[in-house]
């Protein structure tokens, strides 16, 4: 496969294996003073990375696939911060374009009584300038998912006409399109961003959605009231946190798996965790039972582990579980084995 010639945007590897997956978002430097230290009176900042879609292509990578991350970092060394985080959970980012006239974005989180408040400082970030352009790449072609969030379109016009590209042209032709509503009110209030979030969930292919958020947005009271809200995609994933996710095809019986119990040491993340597992599931060919599984399995570690990225058992654990009967599957308590692999950062891996 031919470079490209622009020094902003890096090859493909020579001998690559096919993308399955490609993400498309920002990804930014995450600052946080110690755990219940105000920010103004912290001495010591903690350096970290977050983003969703490369959390989920990391999940992804974990449980052994190829997935990509497509996306803009500044020419800065929290742009190199970020790239490096990424590539060491084992995600390409051979689709990262490095933009000298933009920096990278970055979040604050500043720890209180009442909860931890979060500064973004991301308006004009080099994320935010990305186009359409970002899946014109020939190393995209014939990936078998594409996955973006509503974060993106609340980044900036283009940005939105990149997710607006993504859902409607259809750039990746053989890629089902997958969705996450991810609503970020620090980012766009409910009335800007309900009935644009609703337009790019209806023309996607699969949708994952919070119970809640869907009050928010859309005031729909349950996963039916969502559904019928949505009948444009072949399937809608309805996750009601603690409670269990309920998948609703659109020629098919709703089929809901209740989520084993947990510890939650941190609930960040956790979404993009279940989309991992989920879309893992669903490129290995599991039944929805089986993948609603494993995308609680996936948040499980996510939920008891300390920031975006968990470590996660090797694949004959996931297999066991995945397998047991509903009776030995409704009474499932994760603690333990969230402990241990929170303990083990090296038990990861497929």
């Amino acid at each position: 496969m031919p470079s490209d010639p622009r020094p902003d945007r890096p090859s493909v590897p020579t001998g690559s294996p096919p993308v399955e997956v490609a993400t498309v978002g920002e990804t930014m430097v995450v600052l946080c003073p110690a755990p219940g230290e105000p920010l103004e009176d912290a001495e010591r900042i903690a350096v970290s990375v977050g983003g969703a879609e490369s959390n989920v292509a990391g999940y992804l990578a974990r449980l052994g696939h190829q997935a990509t991350w497509v996306s803009r970092v500044g020419d800065d060394p929290f742009g190199r911060t970020v790239v490096r985080h990424v590539a060491t959970a084992g995600v390409r980012v051979d689709h990262v374009r490095v933009d000298p006239a933009a920096p990278t974005g970055l979040y604050v989180k500043d720890p209180g009584p009442a909860g931890t408040a979060v500064h973004y400082y991301r308006a004009g970030s080099a994320a935010s300038r990305m186009d359409t352009a970002a899946l014109a790449h020939p190393g995209l072609a014939g990936a078998r998912v594409l996955h973006l969030s509503g974060i993106t379109p609340a980044l900036s016009a283009s940005c939105r006409a990149l997710a607006e590209h993504a859902v409607t042209d259809r750039p990746l032709p053989d890629a089902l399109v997958s969705f996450d509503v991810n609503h970020r009110a620090r980012l766009w209030p409910v009335e800007r961003a309900a009935p644009v979030l609703r337009d790019l969930a209806d023309r996607s292919d699969l949708v994952f959605v919070g119970q809640d958020e869907a009050y928010a947005l859309w005031d729909t009271a349950d996963p039916m009231a969502v559904r019928r809200l949505l009948p444009g995609p072949r399937t809608v994933v309805v996750k009601d946190g603690a409670v269990g996710a309920t998948e609703l095809g659109r020629d098919a019986a709703p089929v809901f798996v209740p989520a084993p119990r947990v510890t939650v040491v941190e609930p960040v993340g956790a979404g993009d965790a279940f989309a991992g597992g989920y879309l893992a599931g669903l490129l290995r060919g599991l039944d929805p039972t089986r993948r609603l599984r494993l995308g609680h399995l996936v948040a499980a570690q996510a939920l008891g582990s300390i920031g975006d990225n968990a470590s996660l058992p090797p694949w004959s654990w996931f297999e066991g579980l995945l397998d047991a009967p509903d009776d030995a599957w409704s009474p499932l308590d994760l603690t333990a084995t969230t402990q241990q692999t929170s303990r083990d950062p090296g038990w990861s891996g497929p």
